[in-house]
């Protein structure tokens, strides 16, 4: 045999609803802690499943409650029913929670790349690079003629190795031979690993 169990009713209807709504709209205080008693879970509820933070939540159900109570005077029976109302608006103020720390986020993330400080000093690029030519100016120097000349077509000028046998005249294999023996003692002169 299947019992039937009745389903409890709603512990506040509409017009119970609608009655403390209008008596807080006058500063009825106990009509408020009845309508408090019989909306706030319903605007906690919402409020958790935009914001899914429970202590902001809180905050914001309490924000909701408040605005209520100061607005109370403005709800209209005839265009619905309170909780839909209250619900109304206590999604409003979740969702401006959400963009307002949204907001808040983008403003740090584009106060800290505004921040952001290069991590070399141009000052200091500049005289490291002057340093770095003035070395290998002087390593050029330890070259011979050829050495030098040779270097200095091919990777200053861009000739290649037949051009720069061609403008100095001399056999291709000796410019070849001297280019790479004049690069071994830059690479030495400078200290730069092979």
């Amino acid at each position: 045999m299947s019992t039937v169990v009745p389903l409890p009713t709603p512990r506040w209807r509409g017009p119970e609803l609608k009655e403390l709504v209008a008596k807080v709209a006058f500063g009825d205080h106990d009509a408020f802690g009845r309508l408090y008693d019989a909306v706030a879970g319903p605007v906690f509820g919402l409020v958790r499943r935009v914001l899914r933070d429970s202590a902001q939540s809180e905050e914001v159900t309490q924000e909701v409650m408040l605005e209520l109570w100061r607005t109370a005077a403005r709800y209209r029976p005839d265009r619905g029913e309170v909780l839909p109302w209250v619900l109304t608006m206590a999604h409003r103020r979740a969702v401006d929670r959400v963009r307002s720390a949204q907001a808040a986020a983008d403003r740090d993330q584009l106060a800290a790349a505004r921040s952001h400080t290069p991590v070399f000093d141009e000052t200091a690029e500049q005289a490291e690079g002057r340093l770095e030519r003035e070395q290998v100016r002087r390593c050029l120097r330890t070259l011979t003629e050829l050495q030098r000349e040779s270097v200095t077509l091919a990777y200053y000028r861009g000739y290649s190795y037949r051009e720069v046998a061609d403008m100095l005249g001399a056999p291709l294999g000796t410019v070849k031979t001297r280019m790479r023996d004049g690069l071994i003692r830059l690479r030495d002169c400078l200290g730069v690993g092979s």
